[in-house]
């Protein structure tokens, strides 16, 4: 068994959130299932007292967490090819490849991105998942924050739960959008099917920004910021409002080909098998320096292969 102890106070941006909302974001290395069921223990203590779940935050509280964990299945160090885009003590930032999935699960206990940071930074070993502050699906490309010591974790973990990390991706839809604009529809489990999410009232808040890049004669390339960080977001969200990923094979429906479609472009979409969606920038304040920094990732060869495909159809 480990002794795991935590202190964390809740930011202002919390504020009017649920304890078990807000410890959800603060600990983002533990599921809700299991925080719940330490608060519940009294385990996770709001302001040195035991507290419902359902408790409101007023914001500026204590956190504190004392309890046993039981030994989790290790992840082993592997040799794979890392694309480092920044490196300092702090933190690092990571161009994920598609098919890269971000940390081992079900199905998934190696061949992972935690397991490739552990194999060129061992000291990263010490830190809930290798130090990653927030992941990307696996057929999801691009940028990744991981923190390098517990006082950057902790520091980013509170930039994210706050909104202060702001992410960009860059979407090719089905369909001609006219404007852009913002979705903000709640998003939680699936009733039936539990691998996917849905748009659903009694979900969690989830907001995307979005605006029209390029218009093609039957798609449209956006640029989507996220409010908040929900599961499959820019995915469900698209597809809610009637223009989903190319490719998406969760949320997309059937593959369909546009009226007199170029033989090449026709090729591209068939052979297009994931959701086209890149996280193509990042920026954050440096945990350590204070400084507001930025960084930008170009599409992956298949999603620009998909955008020259688009750009000869339409001429």
């Amino acid at each position: 068994m480990e002794r795991i102890e935590r202190r964390l106070t809740v930011p202002a941006e919390l504020a009017g959130r649920r304890l078990d909302q807000a410890a959800a974001l603060l600990l983002p290395e533990f599921s809700r299932s299991r925080l719940k069921t330490w608060i519940d223990a009294g385990q996770l203590t709001l302001a040195g007292q035991s507290a419902r779940a359902r408790t409101l935050l007023k914001g500026g509280e204590e956190l504190a967490l004392v309890t046993e964990l039981e030994a989790a299945i290790e992840v082993a160090p592997e040799p794979i090819p890392l694309n480092v885009v920044h490196e300092d003590d702090a933190l690092l930032v990571i161009d994920k490849p598609v098919g890269l999935v971000v940390h081992p699960g079900a199905g998934n206990r190696s061949g992972t991105l935690q397991n490739a940071l552990l194999h060129r930074y061992p000291d990263l070993a010490t830190l809930p998942r290798a130090g990653l502050v927030h992941r990307l699906d696996k057929d999801t490309s691009g940028l990744l924050v991981v923190a390098r010591t517990p006082e950057a974790h902790a520091a980013l973990v509170a930039a994210l739960a706050a909104r202060e990390i702001r992410r960009e991706y860059l979407a090719v839809c089905r369909g001609v959008m006219t404007a852009g604009g913002t979705i903000a529809q709640p998003i939680g489990r699936h009733r039936s099917l539990r691998t996917r999410m849905a748009v659903r009232a009694d979900g969690r808040e989830a907001v995307t920004h979005y605006r029209i890049v390029k218009r093609y004669r039957a798609h449209t390339l956006v640029r989507v910021q996220l409010e908040t960080g929900r599961t499959h977001q820019i995915r469900v969200h698209l597809a809610h409002a009637g223009f989903p990923l190319v490719g998406d094979p969760v949320y997309g429906g059937r593959r369909r080909l546009p009226a007199g479609c170029a033989p090449h472009l026709a090729a591209e979409l068939a052979g297009f098998s994931r959701q086209a969606l890149h996280a193509a920038r990042l920026a954050l304040r440096h945990p350590r320096s204070g400084a507001e920094l930025s960084w930008e990732a170009p599409v992956p060869p298949d999603m620009q292969g998909l955008l020259d495909a688009l750009v000869e159809d339409a001429a």
